[in-house]
């Protein structure tokens, strides 16, 4: 079914069962974000990581078909922070968390985790975007969101034109559905993760 052509980054889950590689190409054109919101900071509880409060979660936005998973596919699972919630993706053998996509696959975007990239991430380029970042006054505010803009519409232009887009790990390709059943948190389970 097609998918990466080019090893450019290798990424697992903490034990190791779940492997897989990030495309040169997908390296190449993604966006280096931090991420302060609290659905973010949410589900590293959920999936029993540390809080990364007051930091941000590390974050790289890029198009889902430039992710491959080469071993331990079967350990893929999902989740969302409530019904109409973004898809966030883990490795079940040990609650790593992955990577965030829509619900559907119709709108190629993935954050990936940076955490779960082996070795140097210096490839990933600096952080051009923080999102929700805190102010003094209670407030929350983005800075420059342009860059992460800008290459989300110029990814989902180049996934939906060339078909790529169907070539994702987290969707089947036929149906569009996703490949798994993703569980739903309710709104008690999420309120007590973050406010």
């Amino acid at each position: 079914m097609g998918g990466p052509t080019h090893v450019g980054l290798a990424f697992s889950c903490i034990c190791g069962q779940l492997k897989g590689h990030i495309s040169d190409r997908g390296v190449r054109l993604g966006t280096h974000v931090e991420c302060f919101c609290h659905d973010c900071r949410a589900a590293q509880l959920y999936f029993r990581q540390p809080d990364p409060a007051p930091g941000p979660v590390d974050i790289f936005q890029m198009a889902p078909d430039e992710i491959e998973i080469t071993a331990g596919g079967q350990f893929l699972s999902a989740m969302k922070l409530g019904p109409n919630g973004m898809l966030r993706w883990y490795a079940s053998c040990c609650n790593a968390p992955l990577a965030t996509t829509p619900q559907t696959a119709r709108l190629p975007f993935a954050g990936f985790i940076v955490g779960r990239i082996a070795g140097d991430v210096s490839a990933l380029g600096p952080v051009t975007t923080r999102g929700f970042v805190p102010r003094p006054d209670g407030k929350q505010k983005h800075e420059k969101v342009r860059f992460a803009a800008f290459g989300l519409l110029r990814r989902a232009l180049q996934s939906r034109l060339s078909g790529r887009w169907k070539n994702t790990p987290f969707f089947d390709p036929e149906t569009g559905r996703t490949a798994v059943v993703p569980t739903d948190i309710s709104k008690d389970e999420r309120a007590a993760l973050y406010p």
